[in-house]
């Protein structure tokens, strides 16, 4: 039988890649419903080409008018508003598979409606477990949901890890995440108080989202990466690191406690992962090209530690810091990068200013422990506080 699939933020780069890999293999997948925070227009176009039983829109006028459209057209799909709906259509019961695209801590509620409702959860959405955490994981193991890693770098590991859970501890040393660099690689510290919102934007090598792309450029996706690793996996911050591979080739690595070292290597492309999302313990066709070994260049690697990369990413250090605070101190790291990437983009700080609204929040606030999703709207809520008034100091 098909599976029923929910995507959660179809208009954003995930979304877009996950209805290409579902329209190579009509035979196996139907979409349910889709979902996107503003852009009519081309959830329109995707309704048309998928006619899900459901639509969902942030705004009541855009998702009347999304509705008067599709009717205009005879299409049959309803439309939903607010995100009271993205927990709906993440957890209906003809739900197989949802696809958490929605980026930040907005997505966290619905993450957790799939979660309890024991859904195949592909996880593209980091925060939904640097926000989260253990309240996050409790209600996956409450629900019985399969949770799947879509991030390239934890789907990289997903795939080099042995399928047997319960030998992790014991038999990993340690993962070892890749990361690019992002536009500032080489670029002298003392002059990242310089750059302009569009060089921030501007990765090298993977396309993405404005708010993503910016936390590549201060290496805090790799902070939050890091995070996310630890409640996917297990493992405790002493057993993840975190290297600079520019090429992009390798997505991420295991090292074994037999010296052994397992990678994932595929060209820099979403469609690899989310295809192996949807399809595991099987593979599937992404529509990604595969690698030609014959024309790559050398493939390099640099240490988070040497150099000006301390100068350059000093954000980076935080991930491990939040993970030794009391837990929520996560959920307020999270919340203070959106808060300072925010900021940014809209002019009001400069880039090198984003480190100093995490580590103020981070110093300024430490939460009590969360133990219900609405304790973590709470700390993500006071967080923002906190670090819109670290914005309005600087």
């Amino acid at each position: 039988m098909k599976q029923n699939i929910t995507i959660l933020g179809s208009t954003g780069s995930i979304g877009k890649n996950t209805l290409d890999v579902v329209a190579r293999h009509p035979e196996r997948f139907a979409v349910f419903a889709l979902s996107a925070k503003e852009n009519e227009a081309l959830l329109l176009k995707q309704c048309q080409e998928f006619e899900p039983q459901y639509a969902v829109l942030m705004e009541p006028q855009k998702a009347h008018n999304l509705q008067m459209s599709l009717k205009a057209l005879s299409l049959r799909t309803q439309v939903l508003c607010g995100p009271e709906a993205l927990c709906q259509v993440a957890s209906d019961e003809s739900v197989d598979t949802v696809m958490a695209a929605i980026v930040g801590a907005a997505g966290l509620p619905s993450c957790m409606a799939a979660a309890l409702s024991g859904k195949r959860l592909l996880l593209a959405n980091k925060e939904a477990l640097v926000v989260g955490a253990d309240v996050f994981m409790a209600a996956v193991k409450a629900g019985g949901a399969t949770l799947l890693p879509i991030d390239s770098e934890h789907s990289a590991v997903f795939q080099s890890l042995p399928h047997e859970r319960l030998s992790w501890p014991t038999s990993v040393a340690k993962i070892i995440l890749t990361a690019s660099g992002g536009p500032f690689r080489t670029r002298a510290p003392e002059t990242l108080h310089q750059v302009t919102i569009e060089e921030a934007c501007a990765h090298p090598t993977w396309v993405m989202g404005r708010k993503i792309s910016v936390d590549s450029a201060t290496m805090m996706n790799k902070a939050l990466e890091v995070i996310e690793a630890h409640y996917l996996f297990g493992l405790g911050g002493e057993k993840l690191e975190v290297v600079i591979h520019p090429q992009s080739v390798i997505h991420s690595m295991v090292e074994y406690v037999d010296a052994s070292v397992i990678a994932q290597l595929g060209t820099p492309d979403m469609r690899v992962p989310i295809a192996y999302g949807l399809s595991w313990p099987e593979r599937i066709t992404s529509g990604a090209k595969a690698l030609d070994f014959s024309t790559l260049a050398n493939l390099s690697f640099e240490s988070i530690h040497s150099g000006d990369h301390p100068r350059r990413y000093p954000g980076l250090a935080l991930a491990w810091q939040a993970l030794k605070a009391p837990i929520g101190c996560t959920a307020v790291l999270n919340a203070a990068n959106e808060v300072g990437v925010q900021a940014f983009l809209t002019g009001q700080i400069g880039f090198h200013h984003i480190h100093q609204v995490n580590l103020g929040t981070l110093e300024a606030y430490t939460p009590d422990p969360a133990k219900t999703i609405d304790d973590l709207i709470e700390i993500d809520a006071q967080a923002r506080r906190v670090a819109s008034e670290q914005v309005a100091r600087l």
